[in-house]
Formats: structure tokens, C-alpha cells, sequence
């Protein structure tokens, strides 16, 4: 007889999904050592503790999600992050990707307009002990003007148009990483400052963002 087989612990889970993220082309040290130390467990509803570990995106409050890991991975090192970058993240969520670009970077300036979901995310980065994170409450899409410029800039929800409000707060020579499309399949596109006022644009593959909402925050 069979013997039955146990059931894979969370390390086991984990390691096979960083497995898969190589696998699929996400290489940098720095980026995956912070997904690695990053439980993504606390950011994932109870329904879906199990999933946790999973390449997949998975839903959470107020219609959002939290992003598949490769994507998280995948735009994270696109950012081309520095140890002293200052970073601007439009759309919180969870704070999965908050937090594991507050371990990439000096200081995570990140927006959300919807304050249950902002709360939330606050209690999680308190419980890993993560003090550069600045949050605000408010309509992502005008950026952080009073903050600007930024280093770097990541959108984590899908812009129907060219995110240029965004890139006016960018450095010169900074990236920009966002969804761009008005469709439920958007690309995701890298927007590289050539220092002259210009920018280089690259997709790297086609994705799925929930749209950003235009106009006033919610509760």
C-alpha cells in the first residue's frame, strides 16, 4: 500500500516557487532575497491562506488583488532598484509589493485610495518592523507632487493612457514601470528617463491589472 504523502510545509512551498521565479526569468540577488524574507501569507486573506505560496494572483478587499509573485518579481527588478532610491508606489493593496520594494530601496512613498485597504497594510508593515514606508490616503493617478521627484515609480493597477502625470515626477534619468491599456489584457511597459527631458519605452509581456480608478478616494 501506498504510503500517503504529507503535506508540503510552507519552506517547502516557498522554495519551489523561487524555483519558479528564476525558472521564468526573475534573477536579481537583492530582489528575490526580499521576496524570500517576505511573508506573503500575512498579506493574503484567511480564504486563501493555503494559496499563499502559489504563482497566482489571488483576490482581496474592495475588489482588488494581490499581484501573482513573478509580476511582483518581475517589476521589481525592471525598476533597476538602487540601495538609496527613493520609490513612489501608486495603489497599496495588500502592501505586498510595498514591502518587498521597501526592501530594495531607501524610502517607499505608496498610495491608496481606499482607506480599509491602506489600514490594513499599515498593521502589516508595523508587524514586520518596516519604517520606510510613507503612506497617504488619496487619488494615486496625480502622483505625489509635494514628494517629487522620485527615483523610481511603480503602478500597480492598469492605466488606460500614457501615465504622464506620473512621468513629469519622475527624475531625468529615472524608471517608471506601469500596466498601460484600456482592455481586460494591458502591457506591461518600462519607462527609462534619458536625462534630456525623454524616455525609452519597453514592454515587457502582456499582464492583468485591475484599472485605476479616477476621482475621489474611497473608505
Amino acid at each position: 500500500m501506498a504510503q500517503a504523502r504529507k503535506p508540503e510545509t510552507p519552506e517547502v512551498r516557498l522554495q519551489a516557487l523561487m524555483k519558479a521565479l528564476r525558472a521564468q526569468g526573475v534573477t536579481d540577488p537583492a530582489v528575490l532575497a526580499a521576496i524570500e524574507k517576505t511573508p506573503r501569507d500575512l498579506f493574503t486573506p484567511d480564504l486563501f491562506k493555503e494559496r499563499s505560496w502559489e504563482d497566482s494572483a489571488l483576490p482581496i478587499a474592495c475588489g482588488q488583488t494581490i499581484s501573482q509573485p513573478f509580476i511582483v518579481g518581475l517589476m521589481t527588478q525592471a525598476l533597476t532598484l538602487e540601495p538609496r532610491c527613493r520609490v513612489l508606489e501608486i495603489g497599496t493593496g495588500s502592501g505586498y509589493q510595498t514591502a518587498i520594494l521597501s526592501r530594495v530601496s531607501r524610502l517607499v512613498y505608496t498610495i491608496e485610495r481606499y482607506r480599509t485597504l491602506m489600514k490594513e497594510a499599515e498593521a502589516r508593515f508595523a508587524t514586520l518592523g518596516l519604517t520606510n514606508v510613507i503612506t497617504k490616503f488619496g487619488d494615486g493617478w496625480e502622483g505625489w507632487p509635494k514628494q517629487a521627484p522620485f527615483d523610481r515609480i511603480l503602478v500597480t493597477a492598469a492605466a488606460q493612457d500614457e501615465p504622464e502625470a506620473l512621468l513629469a515626477q519622475l527624475k531625468p534619468q529615472g524608471v517608471l514601470v506601469a500596466p498601460v491599456g484600456k482592455g481586460p489584457v494591458q502591457s506591461l511597459r518600462r519607462y527609462a528617463g534619458d536625462g534630456k527631458g525623454g524616455f525609452t519605452v519597453e514592454v515587457l509581456c502582456d499582464v492583468r491589472f485591475v484599472p485605476i480608478l479616477d476621482g475621489v478616494a474611497r473608505e
